[in-house]
């Protein structure tokens, strides 16, 4: 295997489900199942859909993977199948006994994107994206010039809401036709197509160096969508699915009672158009309960015609049917009706002959039983009452709670007098016909030529199982009012196959690969409601035409296992997270470190190691397009410091436009039609023109600039510190030159107008030598002209802009008071920095180095290290003025090592060690280690490491002083022969280690005796047999056994053995100072 080869192990084990486990992996990532504990030796068969070089990916194809055995031996227990993974997205794999499937899970494999006209990569973690609203772009041929300002600014990627036709009520993800461009981008001239988009995304990834992506959206169209009324069987109707006909009847029920309201036909009944306070909230319960509930009757559509059932059931009986019961627990229930019709449901006569039985064949034996089956329907009918009822209350409390949002509460939009525009609630369903009375339209709904018409409006649910989808039968959400409904939207009805609605899944194939041609990648709007099956075919194809699409969406499931479904079904490159769900400075800074990163100090992990379950990759938005400002619940101030917080996630990065130009209200993606600026870097600004003197532009082109620098160089480590409440300092950190930078954001959450902030800043202390201040930035009020909204510009703030400046000394700076240098510890130097002028809304990122001795420790040490792993080439150092013994390599050194000197090294129980006068080394506020030689400090580390686990008590006692460093060593060194050579060699090693920063220790200590370790091992194997050093890995590993057993003890000898035998080892007796024979004994126990 390449030594440069990243190999994942995943071993598989008997009934291991792991399908909401998510495993993500890199392309030219090569991964091996292989055999865990529990199916070692049995006959196990792995399948996966991912393609064989060559072929195709089909989702449904699945191929058998062939097992390679390294060994070739008959002891197979190393055994592997491999993917050599070159495709990004979604694949499954199962596992099989026999011919039973015994578990499974899903791989997600991540695209790679290209930009620049080189192609060069563009790491996911330095992606920065900007979301515009398309149809505030203006005419096509303006768009250059206001794609502009996120270039100038440095952005990245932009994300485009949907390009195609919009539907009557202008929301951007109303589309009225999915293949079709936005007329309004064509001028009167000039057409626009997707062919001119295409070329425009092009320009800007080859010119600009930017990627574009855009929105597709499969859960709903348009409800005035022309090929809908051409094929009504796209939607949810009252054809297709008649569950909705109790539904739609009581929403044009409510329909009629807004319009009484409108008209002020409901005054006399105390509720005027204009709903004002509780009691009118009251009278409108009042009306719904006393006057609609008892009109429309919708329990009868769950009931059963008794008089009907009755006279079937007394004609049976009177035939002398008898009734049998296939489960003796059977019981009379109610059996809904298909097409429900009122009184249309039924019950099984069968089990009602063999449950009311006659004693005789006599008229009133008959009668008799006929009333005790009558009574049974009557409680059968009210039961369904009875639930009808509570489906009611919940349909009036969620019908008050909306109209108290609409319309009373002070966050709420204020929708104003109750009218056919704005009226009460909004409609679940589509009416494309001129009203009628309550009766009259109710007849409508069993006419199928008019029924296939009236189509259920798509929405979300709070709190529902996203998995589930709340139009199909089983589900009242719509009878109950849950729904948070879009009434411009009809939600798709897909079915489960594309048989079952063969035009619907054309026609949206087709919307598919025109985005995924024209798109760098795609935005899955809706995710959690779009059927997983339906996205998980689209997305197929979309990658069918670009394999390198970049998904992304927003889930909100509010559960990680089932974000990873989606996740693991669809490919999802990154989950969208907001910063605006923090209701603090400190939950802000919680979520940099959840969404990216390592902790600052992890450990180095090997090319080849088990595959681990990891989180989703995020996009952190400081805010996305649909969400309220937050200039409207913080301040103007919050919005540099906030935005740099996120920058400095170590994961994708974005916005949306208009946060950057302090625009203090929502961008509304139904209601705005303005336009968005364009940029004129010159200073004098016209109306719906900006620069780097609107809002923080200048200060996002610096976070953006220093967001992509950090990905590029790997600065993958992160630490985040809550200085006080309103101070945030996030560290990224590099682990291979040890250079970090550190931003310090003092957020404005609350508006410093109005509320108090102290002058008073904690000191800060800075681990090493801060080489640069990066930028430092402040947001300021000029004085300008009052904030007005431009008729046709969107425009921001005018009196808020950003001081700034860039690479600068500390004592330049105008935040910083003065700098001090303090020594913590013999070998770390920190810098004591004095705030003077950190006020809310400024922010200043140091450039940070270790201290130039601890510098060239790192890179003398990791240069050395070089020997175990090429991956410590990077910021290592020659080293001019080793220790003699570090100018040998290791492995020469180990070399000299008996079996038995192995047993030393290596092993060495506490009772062993205590005749010689030691003992294993004990960890403070943890346990002793089970061995004193180096396999009681790989058995901690092999289960810290991968979890990087840096609070373990184990790495704290490796932070807090040299003790468990000085005993490994000197414990070695007291040795005579080669076991004190290694000593020496750790000791001359662990000269550098004392020299690095004390958060540094635990790495480098693991780093090297990892390569010491492996080494030994090595030595160990190559004095066995053939046998062992051609064998598996559970062969190798058993050997050790003979190592570990078997040693030499201080005061344990065996008899003499011949002294005719040569190469007898001998020894000096401490005690009687005479030469004895020192044999390896085997170790005894009970």
């Amino acid at each position: 295997m390449p030594s440069h080869k990243e190999t994942r192990l995943l071993h598989l084990n008997e009934m291991e489900k792991l399908d909401k486990t998510l495993f993500r992996l890199e392309q030219g990532f090569e991964l091996q199942f292989r055999l865990g504990p529990t199916l070692q030796g049995k006959h196990v068969t792995v399948c996966t859909n991912y393609p064989a070089s060559g072929d195709v990916f089909d989702r449904h194809k699945f191929r058998t993977l062939s097992w390679h055995n390294p060994t070739g031996k008959e002891d197979d227990s190393d055994k592997y199948c491999k993917l050599d993974l070159q495709i990004s997205g979604s694949y499954q794999y199962y596992f099989s006994l026999g011919n039973e499937k015994s578990g499974g899970g899903y791989i997600v494999v991540d695209p790679i994107l290209r930009v620049g006209a080189d192609n060069h990569v563009l790491p996911l973690d330095c992606v920065t994206l900007q979301t515009f609203l398309a149809k505030c772009l203006g005419p096509f041929h303006e768009w250059e010039n206001r794609l502009k300002v996120a270039k100038e600014t440095g952005y990245n990627m932009i994300h485009f809401t949907p390009l195609q036709k919009l539907g009557l009520s202008r929301s951007c993800y109303s589309l009225a036709d999915q293949l079709e461009v936005n007329p309004e981008f064509s001028s009167h001239n000039k057409k626009c197509t997707w062919n001119d988009i295409g070329a425009l995304v092009e320009k800007m990834k080859n010119e600009w160096n930017m990627l574009c992506i855009t929105d597709v959206v499969y859960n709903h169209t348009a409800a005035n969508s022309e090929w809908l009324r051409m094929h009504p069987e796209c939607g949810y109707n009252l054809v297709n699915s008649p569950h909705l006909k109790p539904a739609w009847v009581l929403d044009r029920a409510l329909w009629h009672l807004s319009c009484m309201v409108a008209d002020g036909r409901c005054i006399d009944k105390g509720v005027p158009p204009m709903i004002e306070n509780d009691h009118h909230l009251n009278c409108i319960r009042k009306i719904i309960w006393e006057d609609i509930y008892p009109k429309i009757k919708l329990w009868e559509f769950f009931q059963v015609d008794v008089n009907k059932a009755v006279q079937q059931f007394r004609t049976l009986l009177t035939k002398g049917k008898i009734g049998t019961k296939s489960d003796p627990n059977q019981h009379l229930q109610i059996v809904q009706d298909p097409d429900y019709r009122r009184f249309g449901c039924t019950v099984d006569m069968n089990i009602a002959l063999a449950t009311f039985i006659p004693h005789s064949n006599g008229p009133g034996a008959i009668e008799e039983c006929c009333n005790w089956f009558r009574k049974r329907i009557e409680e059968l009918n009210a039961e369904q009452y009875r639930q009808i009822h509570h489906h009611q209350e919940q349909a009036v409390n969620c019908l008050a709670g909306t109209v108290v949002y609409e319309r009373l509460a002070g966050h709420g939009p204020k929708l104003g007098p109750i009218s056919r525009k704005y009226p009460l609630v909004t409609r679940y369903f589509t009416y494309p016909f001129k009203d009628l009375t309550v009766e009259e339209e109710q007849s409508m709904m069993h006419q199928p030529d008019k029924a296939c018409y009236f189509m259920a409006h798509n929405g979300w649910v709070m709190g529902d199982d996203p998995l589930r989808n709340f139009a199909e039968p089983g589900s009242n959400v719509y009878l109950r009012r849950e729904l948070i409904c879009w009434g411009d939207s009809v939600k798709l009805r897909y079915g489960n196959k594309p048989e079952d609605c063969p035009y619907l899944w054309a026609h949206m194939k087709k919307y598919t690969e025109i985005t995924a041609k024209h798109f760098h990648g795609i935005r899955l709007d809706n995710c959690h409601s779009t059927p997983i099956h339906v996205a998980e075919e689209m997305l197929a194809t979309a990658r069918s035409v670009r394999p390198n699409l970049y998904v992304i969406a927003e889930l909100f499931t509010g559960s990680e296992y089932i974000d990873n479904v989606f996740v693991n079904r669809l490919g999802i490159t990154s989950l969208i997270r907001e910063a605006m769900t923090a209701y603090n400075s400190h939950e802000e800074g919680r979520l940099v470190y959840r969404f990216g990163g390592e902790p600052v100090g992890s450990f180095v992990q090997p090319r080849l190691r088990p595959l681990v379950p990891g989180i989703a990759h995020a996009l952190f938005m400081d805010i996305t397009h649909d969400n309220e400002c937050p200039i409207q619940h913080r301040s103007a101030y919050d919005a540099l410091p906030s935005a740099m917080i996120v920058s400095m996630a170590c994961c994708a990065t974005g916005s949306t436009k208009g946060y950057d130009e302090l625009v203090p209200h929502q961008i509304s993606v139904v209601s705005e039609e303005r336009f968005y600026s364009t940029w004129n870097p010159q200073a004098h600004l016209n109306s719906g023109e900006v620069n780097f003197q609107t809002g923080i532009l200048a200060g996002r082109l610096a976070m953006n600039r220093l967001h992509q620098e950090l990905g590029t160089k790997g600065f993958n480590q992160v630490y985040v510190d809550q200085v006080d409440e309103d101070i945030v300092a996030v560290t990224r950190h590099c682990p291979n030159t040890h250079q970090s930078v550190v931003a310090v954001s003092r957020t404005a959450f609350r508006d410093p107008k109005t509320s108090f902030y102290s002058k008073e800043v904690p000191e800060m202390c800075i681990p090493g030598k801060i080489e640069e201040v990066v930028f430092e930035a402040r947001t300021i009020e000029r004085s300008t002209s009052p904030y007005k909204k431009d008729e046709h510009f969107i425009n921001g703030l005018p009196n808020f802009t950003v001081e700034l400046r860039e690479h600068i000394q500390i004592k330049e700076s105008k935040i910083i008071k003065q700098a001090g240098t303090a020594i913590k510890g013999p070998n770390e130097f920190v810098q004591e920095i004095e705030f003077e002028n950190l006020t809310p809304g400024s922010v200043i990122v140091f450039r940070v180095s270790l201290d130039p001795k601890a510098q060239e420790a790192v890179g003398v040490l990791r240069n050395h290290l070089i020997q175990f792993s090429p991956h410590f080439k990077s910021g290592s150092l020659p080293d001019d003025h080793s220790a003699p013994i570090l100018k040998t390599l290791f492995s020469s050194i180990a070399s000299k090592l008996t079996l038995a000197d192995l047993n030393q090294v290596l092993y060495r129980c506490e009772s062993e060690e205590q005749e010689d006068g030691g003992g294993c080394y004990n960890i403070p506020n943890w346990s002793s280690l089970k061995y004193a030689g180096l396999q009681g400090l790989m058995s901690v580390m092999a289960d810290v490491r991968p979890k990087n686990d840096l609070g373990h008590p184990f790495c704290d006692n490796l932070r807090s002083g040299d003790w468990m460093i000085d005993y490994v060593s000197n414990r070695l060194i007291s040795r005579a022969g080669a076991c004190a050579e290694v000593g020496k060699w750790l000791k001359a090693m662990f000269v550098y280690l004392k020299k690095i920063p004390r958060y540094l220790i635990p790495c480098y200590f693991d780093a090297i005796l990892v390569g010491a370790y492996t080494t030994l091992l090595d030595v160990g194997w190559h004095q066995m047999s053939s046998f062992v050093q051609n064998g598996s890995t559970f062969v190798k590993h058993l050997s050790l056994g003979s190592i570990q057993m078997c040693g030499i003890g201080k005061y344990a000898c065996l008899p003499d053995l011949s002294p005719s035998l040569h190469d007898v080892p001998y020894r000096l007796n401490e005690i009687t100072n005479k030469k004895e024979q020192c044999c390896v004994t085997l170790a005894a126990g009970k």
